[in-house]
């Protein structure tokens, strides 16, 4: 049964129809995202004529490196390109390529470093290429497979661990690994690499909460340039994300840093010795760990369905905060995340500030939290963290 569920998913990700409305109207389709989102096995799904060639293998890259022109001339179009990031001059010459063919949809390019093949895209293919943004397997695509809150927090959501039944720690440790040795050194040389590990443990113990370089600087004993850098570096492989501010007045002084988040709790519990889902009924990151966890569903169904809607979080000098706002058109609906199961009246006071601050209509207003029901409690929308697509996301796309 569980296979049978297993094959179901794996054969579905909410991004697919974003992707081929896109071929449609783009000459290349790229679809950028971590190592090991699900990137190649998605492309091949949806173009299953197209040739595939990884720009991994040692001899295409070459190839692509040293003729260029030759190479794109061997794989004309119906082509997939994996991990294009490998050979990025290739993007100046597929301009020429695609503007001689004049087809929509010939040629897929993946990637797994954003600040890099977005630089090369703006500078040489600005106008024709169709993004999409893949990561991890959101809830609703899960959903098939017979999972709990503690068990997804922190099995994280990667697809190999899914469909290959690969105990999280093991994944996870060759997953570190092997990102620090083909991404890392390919972004940028870090010479030390103990001190980028420390780092990354120390982020990961500040994930959901507010952005404070100087601070990572001193537990990690490096330059606080170098600090912001390493961050540039993760949200570059798309590990990490940066919610911003929501920048709006309303006469009240705000907090002007961002938060991180990383983009898988699995990871989080890697990188901070969590071996046991057990663990997290005790461990005090449990709740930036489901606040992690709910913003990553809203980020990952923002790039699944074209970013249709953007989201920000909200905090005063007073700490009057709104752990959530999403802004889509004329909509704006704000969102209290809690992990508990019970709840508690207090957990209304932000969401009830809000409204009285900004005038808005209550029924704009969510509690996520991490019980199974969904209700409505003071006239606000109290939400179950396995029914964010169904209430919040499915209505505005």
């Amino acid at each position: 049964m569980y296979n049978k569920c297993l094959t179901v998913f794996m054969l579905y990700r909410q991004a697919e129809e974003e992707i081929r409305v896109l071929s449609s109207e783009f000459p290349i389709i790229a679809i950028l995202g971590p190592r090991q989102s699900g990137k190649t096995t998605l492309s091949k799904i949806l173009f299953p004529e197209y040739e595939y060639i990884s720009l991994e293998d040692i001899d295409h890259r070459e190839f692509a490196q040293n003729d260029p022109r030759g190479f794109l001339s061997r794989y004309s179009e119906n082509i997939i390109f994996d991990e294009v990031q490998r050979v990025p001059d290739l993007m100046s010459y597929l301009q020429s390529h695609v503007d001689k063919s004049g087809k929509n949809g010939r040629i897929v390019i993946t990637g797994s470093h954003n600040f890099l093949l977005m630089e090369q895209i703006s500078q040489s293919l600005a106008g024709r290429v169709g993004i999409t943004k893949l990561l991890p397997f959101s809830y609703f695509e899960l959903s098939s497979v017979e999972t709990d809150l503690h068990e997804i927090l922190f099995k994280g959501s990667y697809p190999r661990i899914y469909d290959q039944g690969i105990r999280p720690e093991i994944f996870y440790r060759n997953y570190i690994s092997t990102y620090i040795e083909k991404d890392i050194r390919q972004i940028k040389q870090i010479l030390k690499l103990d001190d980028f590990m420390r780092f990354m443990k120390i982020l990961a113990g500040r994930t959901g909460q507010e952005l404070n370089s100087s601070t990572i600087s001193e537990d990690c004993g490096v330059s606080h340039n170098t600090i912001k850098e390493w961050i540039s570096v993760l949200e570059a492989s798309f590990l990490i994300y940066r919610l911003k501010p929501y920048y709006k007045n309303y006469n009240k002084r705000l907090v002007k840093n961002p938060k991180i988040y990383f983009t898988d709790t699995g990871l989080v519990c890697n990188l901070l010795g969590i071996r046991k889902k057990e663990e997290l009924d005790y461990h005090h990151i449990k709740g930036h760990l489901f606040e992690t966890f709910i913003v990553n569903e809203f980020l990952k169904n923002c790039y699944n369905y074209g970013e249709k809607f953007e989201i920000y979080f909200w905090r005063d000098n007073h700490k009057k905060e709104i752990d959530l706002i999403l802004e889509s058109g004329r909509n704006q609906l704000a969102f209290e995340i809690k992990s508990s199961q019970t709840i508690n009246e207090k957990y209304f006071s932000g969401l009830n500030y809000w409204s009285t601050l900004t005038a808005n209509r209550r029924e704009s207003l969510y509690l996520i939290y991490g019980g199974k029901d969904n209700y409505l409690r003071n006239d606000i929308n109290v939400v179950s963290w396995n029914n964010i697509y169904q209430s919040v996301v499915k209505p505005l796309i």
